[in-house]
C-alpha cells in the first residue's frame, strides 16, 4: 500500500509527514483507529520526499479540476461536502492547507519546509497552518520559527494543560521538560508575528480542564485560544 501523504478532511487539503511523535498523547486519534475519514494514515515507512507530497498534492488538484470540468457547475453552486473529493473545487482545496496527520508533522522539519515553499510559490493565496506539539526548538536546538516566516501562515499548538503535571499525564511526553518548551515555542511564534493558536482538548472520557486558566496562559504567550471537543469515535 502507498503512503498516504495527503488526504481530505473538512474539505481542506492535509499533509500526513510522519508517524513519529514526542508525545504519546492518551486521547490521540491513532491509538484507536488507524484512519481518518476511510483515508488510512498509518506510513508504510518514513522514506518520504518532499517530492513524494509534491505529486500526491498536485494528484489532489488535477482530480478535482478533472471533476469540475466533467459537472461544468459555477463554484457557488458547488456544495462541498466533508472528504468528499470529487464536489471540491480547486480554488477551494488551495484556500488552506494543514500540515497534520498521525505524527509531528515539524520532525520532517525540511520536508516541510520545502513543501510549504513549493506551495507558497506556486498558489501564493494558500493558508498553511501547521499543527504541532510546540517541541521543535527543543528538537533541533535552535529556534526554527524564524525560519518559518513567510512560510507559515498560523501555527497551532497543543498546550493541553494549565500545569505541567496535567499535560504530563494527557500528553505523555518524552523529555521532562515538554510543557515548558511548549510554552516557549508558542511565545517564539508570537515574538515573529507569526498567528498563533494554543489548544486543549476536552472531555476527554469525562475529564475536564480549567478552560480558564488554559485560556489565561494562551494570553499571556500572545496567542490566540480554542478548545477541540474530544471526539469519542474520532473523524
Amino acid at each position: 500500500m502507498a503512503n498516504t501523504l495527503v488526504y481530505l478532511l473538512d474539505g481542506k487539503i492535509y499533509i500526513n509527514l510522519t508517524n513519529k511523535c514526542t508525545n504519546d498523547c492518551i486521547f490521540c486519534l491513532r491509538k484507536d483507529k488507524d484512519d481518518v475519514v476511510g483515508q488510512t494514515l498509518w506510513l508504510d515507512n518514513e522514506n518520504s520526499t518532499a517530492q513524494d507530497v509534491i505529486e500526491q498534492f498536485e494528484n489532489f488538484l488535477s482530480e478535482g479540476k478533472k471533476t469540475r470540468r466533467q459537472e461544468d457547475k459555477p463554484l457557488s453552486e458547488n456544495k462541498v461536502l466533508d472528504n468528499d473529493l470529487t464536489s471540491c473545487h480547486p480554488d477551494i482545496l488551495t484556500s488552506e492547507v494543514i500540515f497534520c496527520g498521525y505524527g509531528e508533522p515539524m520532525l520532517k522539519f525540511e520536508v516541510l519546509k520545502e513543501v510549504a515553499k513549493y506551495i507558497k510559490h506556486k498558489y501564493p493565496d494558500t493558508k498553511i497552518r501547521v499543527n504541532t506539539n510546540g517541541h521543535a526548538n527543543f528538537v533541533y536546538k535552535r529556534n526554527i520559527v524564524l525560519e518559518c516566516k513567510g512560510l507559515v501562515d498560523e501555527f497551532s499548538v497543543s498546550l493541553n494543560g494549565s500545569t505541567k503535571e496535567e499535560y504530563n499525564e494527557l500528553s505523555q511526553p518524552k523529555f521532562d521538560e515538554a510543557y515548558e518548551e511548549v510554552k516557549k515555542f508558542i511565545a517564539s511564534c508570537s515574538d515573529e508575528n507569526i498567528s498563533v493558536v494554543a489548544s486543549v482538548v476536552e472531555g476527554y472520557k469525562g475529564r475536564h480542564l480549567d478552560l480558564e486558566a488554559c485560556e489565561q496562559i494562551a494570553q499571556d504567550l500572545g496567542a490566540k485560544f480554542r478548545v477541540r471537543e474530544w471526539i469519542k469515535n474520532g473523524y
